[in-house]
């Protein structure tokens, strides 16, 4: 027994419970599976039944509290800052933080092998407008990105979500890319750009249909005003891409 009078449970234990739960695939198999639907596997060993075993351990004694707070699964698309012809699909795995501010995890699929590739902050206009010039450049807006049909939230019929699509319609976002750090910030999906192969491939999946969504959303209202900073590229023609450079240590250093 620990300090708090919880046994920790055996590897028999463990065992018997995953069967019972059919938790998971085996490290081998998940990265099989990975690879016959021609998805990118990262370097590394498969994991072990044994590592397996100890991860569930692991889980079953703590809260994981900030994990338990993701609410809705979106799926949707995004571009990188530098180059508007890399496109990827994108999973986002969201945590509302309070009615202004929500933060999302971003993997590149849903399935159980995903990778986490991003994170993604949302907010809405009255955070937006307080931000400064230089800041507003690095977001993006989301009204065409849901009016058009493009973010889904898989096997969540339309009727239910259609409010939650409405706050969304006049957000912000800010999504860094961590999976390729050198490239960094993404931009959402506007009017001819996404790839259409892309979105046959995702509608398939989740049995949705992007163009009768367009129809449906077309009352969703759209903010009354989009500020010219946001969205930077339309307006501008640049983009934006992180530089790694050397540069010297100090004890005090100025900030920003």
């Amino acid at each position: 027994m620990d300090g708090e009078g919880v046994r920790p449970p055996s590897r028999e234990g463990l065992q018997r419970r995953s069967g019972e739960e059919g938790v998971g695939l085996r490290g081998g198999e998940i990265h099989g599976l990975a690879q016959e639907r021609g998805e990118p596997v990262p370097p590394g060993k498969p994991m072990s039944v044994e590592q397996q075993l100890l991860d569930k351990g692991a889980a079953m004694l703590q809260s994981l509290k900030p994990i338990k707070q993701f609410s809705q699964h979106a799926c949707t698309f995004a571009l990188y800052g530098h180059d508007l012809t890399r496109q990827i699909e994108t999973h986002h795995f969201v945590t509302r933080i309070n009615e202004d501010f929500l933060q999302c995890a971003v993997y590149d699929t849903d399935e159980s092998h995903g990778r986490l590739i991003g994170v993604e902050y949302i907010i809405t206009d009255r955070i937006f407008e307080t931000l400064t010039p230089d800041e507003q450049k690095l977001w993006h807006s989301h009204a065409y990105e849901i009016k058009s049909g493009l973010w889904v939230n898989p096997r969540v019929p339309e009727m239910v979500i259609k409010p939650e699509l409405e706050n969304l319609a006049k957000t912000y976002g800010k999504f860094w890319c961590t999976w390729q750090t050198d490239r960094a910030l993404m931009f959402s999906p506007q009017p001819g750009v996404v790839r259409p192969d892309l979105v046959q491939r995702r509608d398939k999946k989740y049995n949705v249909d992007s163009s009768s969504l367009k129809v449906s959303r077309v009352e969703i209202p759209e903010p009354e005003w989009i500020n010219p900073q946001v969205d930077y590229w339309k307006s501008h023609g640049k983009g934006f891409s992180i530089v790694v450079e050397p540069t010297e240590m100090k004890k005090i250093a100025p900030f920003p």
